[in-house]
């Protein structure tokens, strides 16, 4: 009769054992997925969601912006060079008027002088 109850203390004792070894690796397991799923699934959404908007936001504005600004710029520069180059034209021409007027002007008082003197 003591045996009996020895081994039935011995099975009990075994099968307890197992069981909470079980149940702790279980644990384990469970704890150790959690965790994969927490680091794993936020890398692999900023890699697979985030990096791409992020490239598809930086070729859709700042390439544009890039293109208007350098556009803007030129235009400007060539706006500033067209007006510049008008207005030394257009002093030339007003320069060569003033001289052209000033020689007519002589020439019409040396031909007054002269037939003034009796020529």
């Amino acid at each position: 009769m003591v045996e009996v109850l020895v081994v039935s203390v011995t099975v009990v004792v075994v099968v307890t054992v197992l069981v909470v070894a079980v149940v702790v690796v279980v644990a384990v397991m469970v704890v150790v997925i959690v965790l994969v799923v927490m680091v794993v699934v936020p890398v692999v959404v900023v890699v697979t969601v985030v990096v791409p908007v992020v490239v598809v936001v930086a070729v859709v504005v700042v390439v544009p912006v890039i293109v208007v600004v350098t556009v803007e710029v030129v235009m400007v520069v060539v706006c500033v060079v067209v007006v510049v180059t008008v207005e030394v034209v257009a002093v030339v021409v007003a320069v060569e008027v003033v001289v052209v007027v000033a020689v007519e002007v002589v020439a019409v008082v040396v031909v007054a002088g002269v037939v003034g003197a009796g020529g």
